[in-house]
């Protein structure tokens, strides 16, 4: 598996455990029970790495565009 497809599968279930949490933090709210404050704290680290990963492959694209380009300007094509 290469780079790119190791950070498709990380973001995947990155997302399945941010969601998995808050789920969970509405869940006890529902039912009556008020967590601790540093659990609603929890959802911001897949959150981040969420963020990260998430403009890792948005920038994908155009990175490989602009490297394209500049391979076909350096073998002479335009």
């Amino acid at each position: 598996m290469n780079w790119n497809a190791w950070i498709r599968q990380i973001h995947r279930w990155l997302s399945i455990a941010f969601t998995a949490v808050v789920a969970a933090i509405f869940i006890s709210l529902g039912m009556g029970v008020e967590p601790a404050q540093w659990v609603y704290l929890m959802p911001l680290i897949p959150l981040a790495l969420l963020t990260l990963s998430g403009l890792y492959m948005f920038a994908l694209p155009h990175a490989a565009r602009w490297r394209g380009g500049r391979r076909m300007r350096a073998q002479g094509r335009t």
